[in-house]
């Protein structure tokens, strides 16, 4: 477990690491060129570079940290990937559900595992379940999504593809939108974020701009600190409220 850079959390657990592609928004994965940086570098639990694999000896790691802590669970995988067997999820949800003091965010692009893992029962309320969506064609994820008894419900539109046009936000509580970085990064029209924040105000939903990326609202180039986080000359960092269920 460690601290971590992302804008909208606190640390990272992994539990299992490495992942598949699955849609467009994994083109430029961050998280397989960092896996095998750490492999190159002999960093323990990447000896097998990006290929999924399920980490037992982290699962305590929770256990250990007393001060209540904002997790991101597998910023490096895909807690809901094919290959991830039931029987360690439950140990996984176990952890979280027996260490109330944190919080733990859950991001994925397999809403269909996501849906059936769910299917008969609810998530713990210390527990944020999300979705990524990249384009149109991944916005089914939002309707699967809604309808799983979570108390908090959120959206990762990053990388931000094109223009999602309209939305129903209906039993989301939270949207993060955020460019894409790296050198083969895809620009970010700013009327796209807008567009999103727009109506996650009309509809009741907190707003995280979390960057531009490579690309800035001007269309140009740059690192990513150049760019910065300003939407409309604002930083948005707003989080939802705990919806107990």
């Amino acid at each position: 477990m460690k601290k971590t850079k992302i804008e909208w959390t606190e640390a990272t657990w992994n539990p299992s690491t490495g992942c598949t592609k699955v849609s467009a928004g994994c083109k430029n994965c961050y998280a397989e060129t960092m896996s095998f940086r750490l492999k190159a570098m002999g960093t323990p639990g990447y000896d097998n570079g990006f290929e999924f694999s399920l980490m037992p000896e982290r699962l305590n790691q929770p256990y250990k940290i007393k001060k209540p802590t904002r997790f991101f669970v597998n910023s490096m995988s895909d807690l809901f990937h094919e290959e991830m067997p039931y029987e360690y999820l439950d140990k996984v949800f176990k952890v979280m559900e027996q260490t109330p003091r944190h919080e733990y965010q859950i991001l994925t692009k397999r809403e269909d595992i996501l849906a059936d893992y769910f299917k008969d029962k609810k998530s713990p309320n210390n527990v944020w379940l999300g979705v990524t969506v990249e384009n149109q064609k991944s916005k089914n994820r939002i309707d699967v999504l809604r309808n799983i008894d979570a108390a908090i419900r959120f959206l990762s539109l990053e990388p931000l593809l094109e223009d999602l046009g309209e939305l129903d936000l209906s039993n989301i509580h939270w949207a993060i939108v955020g460019g894409e970085s790296g050198n083969k990064a895809r620009p970010m029209k700013s009327t796209w974020a807008i567009n999103i924040k727009n109506q996650c105000q009309k509809q009741n939903v907190a707003f995280f701009f979390k960057q531009w990326g490579t690309w800035g609202a001007d269309n140009v180039r740059r690192s990513k600190k150049a760019n910065g986080r300003l939407l409309q000359g604002e930083e948005w960092n707003e989080y939802p409220e705990l919806e107990v269920v």
